[in-house]
């Protein structure tokens, strides 16, 4: 058990120390981070936003932020994974009944772990949600579906089911991965964050109680942080990559790289053009981690206080934020290998992984839309909407 921010820091810190030697390895063979998970589980790092009635640590935002950025920083893909664990944990606390929230707040203090079956593929938008809960005549449902990119789903004890209900009105069903007709299918083949596992969820009648379904609408009803606490890890993400590529961009500079003979100088780390390209590097760097801690401050600020104006100041941050970074780390990894020189383009050294994570985890959802709502809330005062993904 976690017991406290603190201890949730020095925890992340110490695990990205033990996961990072081996995440090369991992994403060039494919090889799924069972062991890793099992052991990040086993620290109780998953179920530190578990409200502090209920015996968890319940930690900031800031906290939970700098978590994932430090595990990805390490290893983008294994940082990935929980994600969608947080996200949902975050609905029970906002929709959950009590009962459920002491039911399912009970699982994830005892190492069990929430996976993700919500987007779907060849559907009109991301919103067009078309897997189905249907009432059964014992009070029960019977849900039925296909879902792709299901991070994390392979992993897990219990998988969240984003689905609509017969008013057409969003649901989360928590399913037990061993449910009869539910079938989780690894078949991610992204080119980016390799061991994911965001394969395929198929669920073919599969048999709910009414006791695990969540009203999920309601979240929208009002002011709402579900979007922004979800978007806050995903920038995390991308802070994190854009960390590891710059040290791993440093450090193969530093030990291995050669300098232009034009320099004048005996190693590429005395370059002056080189220096130069690592300073604005180093800016990009460190302006993404500071957009980070402002919108976890601001997301704690507005759960502490949670209003429209609130709530609207928070999702902008975290907009802002979550923009910068992604541009940030593909930069980032893109200029390794223009510091870093010819040979840092060999497949064998895999330094391309760090590129590859970022353009595959940037692809979430598109930051151009972010600037716009930015730009209408600065110029207009137009609050975002309460669709989830701010």
């Amino acid at each position: 058990m976690i017991r406290d921010d603190a201890e949730a820091l020095r925890t992340a810190a110490e695990l990205a120390e033990e996961f990072r030697p081996g995440a090369s390895g991992r994403d060039a063979r494919r090889e799924l981070p069972r062991a890793e998970l099992d052991r990040l589980t086993a620290t109780g790092l998953l179920a530190i936003t578990v409200p502090a009635g209920h015996g968890g640590a319940d930690v900031s935002a800031a906290t939970l932020a700098e978590v994932f950025r430090l595990l990805a920083s390490a290893d983008a893909s294994l940082a990935q994974i929980p994600q969608s664990h947080f996200a949902y944990v975050n609905v029970l606390r906002q929709q959950g009944s009590p009962e459920q929230q002491a039911f399912f707040f009970a699982e994830v203090l005892a190492g069990r772990r929430f996976g993700n079956a919500q987007s779907e593929a060849g559907t009109k938008h991301l919103q067009d949600i078309r897997t189905r809960l249907v009432a059964a005549d014992d009070g029960s449902y019977l849900l039925t579906g296909v879902k792709n990119y299901s991070t994390g789903a392979l992993f897990a004890d219990w998988i969240p089911v984003l689905a609509r209900a017969e008013d057409d009105l969003l649901h989360v069903a928590y399913v037990p991965a061993d449910a009869p007709g539910l079938t989780v299918t690894d078949d991610w083949d992204g080119m980016g964050q390799r061991t994911t596992a965001s394969g395929t969820v198929e669920l073919a009648d599969v048999a709910v109680p009414a006791a695990h379904v969540v009203p999920h609408h309601l979240t929208f009803t009002g002011p709402q942080l579900h979007g922004a606490i979800a978007q806050l890890l995903h920038t995390a993400i991308d802070a994190g990559i854009a960390a590891g590529a710059l040290a791993e961009a440093a450090e193969f500079v530093r030990t291995r790289s050669r300098p232009w003979f034009e320099s004048g100088y005996d190693s590429a780390a005395e370059d002056p053009l080189l220096i130069q390209r690592f300073g604005e590097l180093a800016v990009r760097h460190r302006a993404a981690d500071a957009l980070l801690a402002a919108a976890a401050r601001a997301v704690d600020e507005a759960r502490a206080d949670l209003d429209d104006d609130s709530a609207a100041e928070a999702s902008i941050a975290v907009a802002a934020a979550k923009a910068y970074a992604g541009s940030a780390a593909l930069e980032i990894a893109d200029a390794l290998f223009e510091v870093s020189g010819t040979r840092a383009a060999l497949d064998s050294l895999n330094l391309h992984r760090h590129w590859r994570d970022a353009r595959t985890h940037t692809l979430h959802d598109p930051a151009r839309w972010k600037i716009q709502h930015i730009g209408r809330y600065v110029l207009n005062g137009t609050r975002p909407p309460r669709h989830g993904l701010l």
